[in-house]
Parts: structure tokens; C-alpha cells; sequence
């Protein structure tokens, strides 16, 4: 019977603590949660020391402790859930409440050439890849509408006057309204802020190879080598490509180098086993003349070492393969503030990969370039 009291006057005495301990706590930090008690150990601890001693109860007034236990506690913020306005918003890609002192849109239309050509120079296919990328630095939540060359459209409108193009795995941003698109071509769309990429495009096209290599390697004896290489620039006059760099593979074992050319500088780079020309400015319709000259110390094995190919990379500014065109760019906004679009045009070098064709005395003809920094196997 004693026991019994004992124990249940032990558990009245712990629930007791507990109560006091929970109406002390919340006095001092307003909510008692994890964080809350995570926050102020130190005041926990003070607390705890004032309220038990030795296991009994001693001060468990919160006004009392008050008067000498002074340190204020964190206090938890109870913040109403809120959810970004990103998310909730019907335009979920733009922030409300964008401001800009000077509001421009800068529009970058980039295409890359692929081109599969055999070894007798015939091109076997061809198409372009290309994408509109936007730079929008705009205030409000404007809405922009852009218009291309696009020959389903005039075919539309009954214009067909002029170069048109026609694209196919068009791909959108989000942004865009694909039923506007669907029903009368239009790209209308509130951009996102920043950078960002509107659509991607492939358009299936005879292209002939922008710049024409010619290369002739010719082996002594396994005693030296000797390399001519004519680049040739096949686009129309008014366009220069910046930053041409034609790779030619050599000899694993080639040393001694020797390079002449009639345009830009050529290096040898043994690591990876090639010759890089580099012409900073290639104007269209010119050609280009490098020579090397190799010492081969050793007796190599060609049919291990493999066939690989020359490889081109370039970019031409205004220019594009294709001949699509920003025909206009509309922007609306409700304040009707004046906004300047700036459209520029880039043809790069695509994955291109062009067949060769070794005979017995080692000169070869072949015609291809590749995007940057990537490679062929043969």
C-alpha cells in the first residue's frame, strides 16, 4: 500500500514539473518547440538548475525567476507559411516587381552546321541546328511577340515574298504560348528575366562545307614527314569566321618541326599528336597555305596508331547558314515604356565528319571541320 502511494505520488509530482516546467518555458521563449529549446540551451540550463534541486522542486514561478534570471531568450518566429509568388503566379518564370533604369532585349540567334561528307567530297547529309537565346532586362511583366521568317506563316498570310525558312523540332520555352503558335505562328510570350534560351530548331538542307581543307602528307622513307594543307573560305565575301583552328594529326614518333604559312601560326602539340594553324580573321573566299615538315626517328606502325582526321573549329558573326531572320520584336507593357532590341546572328562549326581515303603512297585529300572540342574516330 505504501508503494503504491509512493509511486503515484512520484508521477503526480512529475507530471507537476512538467506543467511547471512547459508554462516557464513558454513564458520565457512564447513557443516551446525543438528550435526553441535548440536556441537558448543557456537559458534551459539556468532554468532547469532554479526549478529542480537535487530532484526536488524549488522556484517555479516564472515572475520570481524573472527578477534574477534576466537573459532574454529567442524568441521563435511563428511565420505563416508563405509560398514564393514565383510558384503560386500564373507566369511561375518571372518575379513580380522587376525594375530596370534602361530596359533593353538583346537577342542571339546561333546555328551550327552538321555535315557528313564521303570520301570522295560528295556531301551525303546536312542540316542545321539552331536556337534563340534571349538576354531580357526588363521592367514589369511585359509581354513580347516575336516574328521570324517563317515560310508556314506567309504561307499563312499569303506572303510569300523573299527567303523564307522551314523549321522542324521546334522546341519552346515554357514561356511561350504554344496555342497562339499553333494557330497563326506567332511567338508571343512574358520572358523569363536574365538569360534564357526561347526555342531550338533543326532545318533539314543541302550545306555545302563553309571552309574547303585540302591536305596532302607525304611519308620518306619513314625518314621525314611533310604536310601541305589549303583551307579555303566558301562563304560569301562580306563575312569573316574569327578563331579558325585547322588540327591535322601527325606521327606519334614525329619530331623536329618545321611550319611555314602564308596566314596565322601553326604549333605542334606532341601530347595530343597534332598540328594546330590558327587564324585569328578568315574572310570568305580566300585561301590559306600551311606547310610542315617532320623527322620520323622510328619505324611506326600506321594501322595502330589509326587514321584520324583533320579537324576544323570557327565561328562567323552576322552570318547565318540558314538565312532566318528576326523580322520583328514587339514589346507591350502596361506602363508603355520605350524599349531597345538588339538582335545578332552566329554560324558556328556543328559536328561535321567527313570520310577519308588513304592510298598506298600516303596522300590523301579530305574536307570537314568539327565544334570545339570535339573528336572523331575513325
Amino acid at each position: 500500500m505504501w508503494t503504491w502511494r509512493r509511486s503515484t505520488t512520484s508521477c503526480l509530482y512529475s507530471c507537476s514539473m512538467k506543467r511547471k516546467g512547459f508554462s516557464v518555458f513558454t513564458e520565457y521563449f512564447k513557443e516551446l518547440e525543438e528550435e526553441s529549446i535548440q536556441d537558448n540551451f543557456v537559458v534551459v540550463y539556468e532554468l532547469l538548475d532554479e526549478l529542480m534541486d537535487f530532484g526536488f522542486p524549488q522556484t517555479t514561478d516564472s515572475k520570481i525567476l524573472q527578477e534574477y534570471i534576466t537573459q532574454q531568450g529567442t524568441k521563435l518566429e511563428v511565420a505563416k507559411s508563405k509560398v514564393p509568388t514565383t510558384v503560386t503566379n500564373a507566369v511561375s518564370w518571372r518575379s513580380e516587381g522587376i525594375k530596370y533604369k534602361k530596359n533593353e532585349v538583346f537577342i542571339d540567334v546561333i546555328e551550327s552546321i552538321n555535315v557528313l561528307v564521303n570520301a570522295n567530297g560528295n556531301v551525303m547529309s546536312s542540316d542545321i541546328v539552331g536556337s534563340i537565346k534571349l538576354k531580357t532586362m526588363l521592367s514589369g511583366m511585359p509581354e513580347l511577340r516575336l516574328g521570324l521568317n517563317d515560310r508556314v506563316l506567309f504561307a499563312l498570310t499569303g506572303r510569300d515574298k523573299g527567303k523564307t525558312v522551314v523549321m522542324e523540332d521546334v522546341k519552346f520555352h515554357q514561356c511561350v504560348r504554344l496555342s497562339r503558335f499553333e494557330s497563326d505562328r506567332t511567338i508571343s510570350f512574358i520572358p523569363p528575366d536574365g538569360e534564357s534560351e526561347l526555342m531550338s530548331y533543326r532545318i533539314n538542307t543541302h550545306v555545302k562545307p563553309l571552309i574547303w581543307i585540302e591536305s596532302v602528307i607525304e611519308k620518306f622513307s619513314h625518314s621525314r614527314v611533310e604536310i601541305m594543307v589549303k583551307a579555303k573560305g566558301q562563304f560569301k565575301k562580306q563575312s569573316v569566321a574569327n578563331n579558325v583552328e585547322v588540327r591535322v594529326p601527325v606521327p606519334s614518333d614525329a619530331d623536329s618541326p618545321k611550319f611555314k604559312t602564308s596566314t596565322g601560326t601553326a604549333k605542334y602539340v606532341p601530347e595530343k599528336n597534332m598540328v594546330v594553324w590558327t587564324i585569328k580573321s578568315f574572310p570568305g573566299g580566300k585561301e590559306f597555305l600551311m606547310r610542315a615538315h617532320f623527322g620520323l626517328p622510328s619505324v611506326e606502325n600506321n594501322e595502330l596508331e589509326g587514321k584520324p582526321p583533320i579537324t576544323v573549329k570557327f565561328e562567323i558573326p552576322y552570318f547565318t547558314v540558314s538565312g532566318i531572320q528576326v523580322r520583328y520584336m514587339k514589346i507591350i507593357e502596361k506602363s508603355g515604356y520605350q524599349a531597345l532590341p538588339w538582335v545578332r546572328y552566329i554560324t558556328q562549326s556543328g559536328g561535321t565528319l567527313i570520310r577519308l581515303q588513304y592510298n598506298m603512297t600516303y596522300c590523301f585529300r579530305n574536307v570537314f571541320y568539327l565544334s570545339k572540342g570535339s573528336d572523331v574516330e575513325m
